[in-house]
């Protein structure tokens, strides 16, 4: 028998709810179901609200910074999960992935510089680039035999030909739903190191991997890149908490990640969300058996 409540129908309407109360405002009928895997329809973990309420219960919401401990629960589940072993300094935290998507951007780019993306994708890699002032450089994936494939001569042909300094990866890629094998990501990996790229993989779905398939960490499958590598992970997507804006971005090279943590300070941004901080915890060290059963 089920342990956890996926079936109770909770009314969302007059919650400020993105994909209900503002459809209309973006174009869609009133009426409209809207089926985003980004934000579920039922309620989160209940270890996570647990840690929500004690949290509220607290009563104080002041200036937050992750602790050693939150990083090492982080840690344990990729390494547990994923058979990856980032270190703690490593870990670096936004509000959300575009946002580290749009900072590395600015950080290891400049205007003007090739940006490299893999469409059918999710549409604000487009605009991180676009609107960053960066060359759009598409690689379209290619559908066959009932999947999408990478088209490996192209993607080198723009690599060489386009300027091209950064490459974002989508892995898992949404929406075409590949789960990239290590030989792909090695494949793709010789390719960015010949031409001396940074690579920022969203692997933000990592956890929505099903049968057969593996989700490979890019610098796993790649250790050869892993001083030029960005990797993008957060727990809402996985919890359904998205709207408490909390993300862990890994960068192993220091200059890099000083680089990109200059980037922030810049935006004004240097604490994290307290409530969200206290979910991604609970999510990480008591969330799995509810993510497993959802």
């Amino acid at each position: 028998m089920p342990k956890y409540d996926f079936d109770t129908v909770i009314d969302r309407y007059n919650t400020s709810c993105l994909k209900y109360d503002f459809a209309e405002r973006r174009g869609y009928p009133k009426d409209i179901l809207p089926l985003w895997v980004a934000d579920m329809d039922f309620k989160t973990a209940p270890q996570i609200l647990d840690a929500l309420h004690k949290a509220v219960e607290h009563g104080i919401f002041g200036y937050t910074n992750p602790r050693e401990d939150y990083k090492e629960a982080v840690v344990k589940w990729f390494s547990k999960r994923f058979e990856w072993n980032p270190e703690n300094e490593w870990l670096v935290n936004t509000p959300g992935v575009v946002f580290a998507l749009s900072t590395a951007v600015r950080s290891f780019t400049k205007e003007g510089e090739g940006i490299l993306i893999q469409p059918p994708v999710y549409y604000p890699f487009y605009s991180v680039v676009r609107n960053n002032n960066r060359k759009l450089v598409e690689n379209e994936l290619m559908y066959k035999n009932g999947r999408y494939e990478i088209d490996f001569d192209d993607f080198e042909s723009k690599i060489k030909n386009e300027n091209v300094k950064m490459f974002i990866l989508c892995s898992p890629h949404n929406p075409v739903g590949r789960v990239w094998t290590a030989e792909e990501l090695r494949r793709i990996g010789e390719i960015c190191v010949r031409y001396d790229l940074v690579v920022v993989s969203d692997e933000i779905h990592c956890d929505f991997v099903y049968s057969e398939n593996k989700h490979n960490v890019f610098t796993k499958a790649c250790p050869e890149l892993q001083n030029r590598a960005i990797i993008c992970t957060a727990p809402s997507k996985s919890f359904n908490i998205a709207g408490l804006q909390i993300s862990n971005i890994w960068i192993a090279d220091r200059a890099l990640r000083h680089r990109f943590k200059k980037e922030i300070v810049s935006c004004g941004y240097t604490e994290v969300n307290s409530l969200g901080l206290a979910a991604a915890k609970a999510a990480f060290e008591n969330g799995e058996e509810w993510l497993s059963e959802c």
